[in-house]
């Protein structure tokens, strides 16, 4: 059922001030708390945890929080604590993680592994009377470009894994693109004021994902990126191709075991590779509606040489939460 503001009790504001994040110093976090201050029209409070020392964005309010304080319950999973906790609090919305992929694609988040902890945290935040937006960016561009465990290449090694002839494409993510998309999301009215406005509003995406984009390429355009970048050839690097199916199938043999992390980012990349596998939702993305700009690939791809070179290996599972 449609809501509308002018049905709401007095004192109803149409609009969010107060933003809560958790990592707002790591990777993505770092991105989406500057964004949002950027605004103009967000309190941002950074939920750290006892004894942190990540290093906040300024005008970020830092909360220390205490997670294994009993008002935030055990722990059969981080969010369903911060569920619980936000549901006690009287938080009206909350972003779970999704790891990117399509939530409405049961079968592609039951085979790239993320399913189970996705709907878990879903039906965590549902359970507490919360509504929930989903951001479906996708993977990481530079994240995932700067890591061979991820899209199989290694720029300091020039040696790249296509998964079958690397023709695949699918949509990813810059941190930056994340970060303008959760501010712009954030920005809107919540509610339509009535039947006659036409405005975006938050409305749209209550219990639902919210799809965006910077580019949709293949492991093959990602490598030709890299090559502009570089002034390079396949002449300069090993460039071998292994079955997207194989390769998944041996990631799925790691979990549980000393590599497991390795059997999970090969799993979940892999699959998603998977020809009409679901990695590309470009018709349903909705970045006009938030007003996100177009990227150039090849400056997003030049930040990933960049991390590359200076980071050395990045391994997809040892990112700080």
């Amino acid at each position: 059922m449609v809501q509308y503001a002018k049905n709401q009790p007095a004192g109803f504001v149409d609009h969010i001030s107060k933003v809560a994040i958790i990592g707002a110093g790591g990777n993505v976090g770092k991105h989406m708390t500057q964004a949002l201050l950027q605004t103009g029209k967000h309190t941002v409070t950074a939920l750290t945890r006892i004894g942190s020392k990540s290093v906040l964005p300024e005008g970020v309010i830092k909360a220390p929080v205490d997670y294994a304080n009993e008002d935030l319950g055990r722990r059969p999973t981080a969010e369903a604590i911060v569920m619980s906790a936000a549901g006690k609090a009287g938080v009206p919305r909350v972003m779970p993680t999704c790891h990117g992929t399509d939530n409405d694609n049961k079968k592609l988040m039951e085979e790239n592994l993320t399913g189970a902890l996705v709907y878990a945290n879903i039906a965590a935040a549902e359970k507490h009377g919360l509504s929930w937006t989903t951001m479906n960016c996708s993977f990481w561009y530079e994240f995932s470009l700067m890591s061979d465990n991820c899209y199989g290449i290694d720029i300091a090694k020039r040696r790249a894994m296509l998964f079958g002839q690397g023709d695949v494409r699918i949509c990813t993510s810059t941190w930056l693109q994340c970060g303008r998309a959760a501010a712009a999301f954030l920005s809107l009215k919540v509610l339509p004021e009535d039947e006659q406005d036409a405005d975006v509003t938050m409305e749209r995406w209550r219990n639902r994902p919210l799809f965006i984009k910077s580019f949709v390429a293949s492991l093959r355009d990602m490598l030709d990126s890299l090559y502009k970048v570089l002034a390079t050839t396949d002449k300069d690097w090993t460039v071998e191709q292994v079955d997207a199916q194989r390769r998944y199938d041996e990631g799925k043999k790691l979990l549980g075991g000393p590599e497991g992390y390795l059997g999970f980012s090969h799993c979940l990349y892999t699959r998603t590779f998977f020809e009409n596998g679901g990695g590309d939702f470009s018709d349903q993305v909705v970045n006009e509606k938030l007003g996100l700009p177009e990227e150039d690939m090849e400056e997003a791809t030049e930040r990933a040489m960049d991390m590359a070179l200076s980071a050395g290996e990045f391994e997809y599972s040892k990112v700080p939460a």
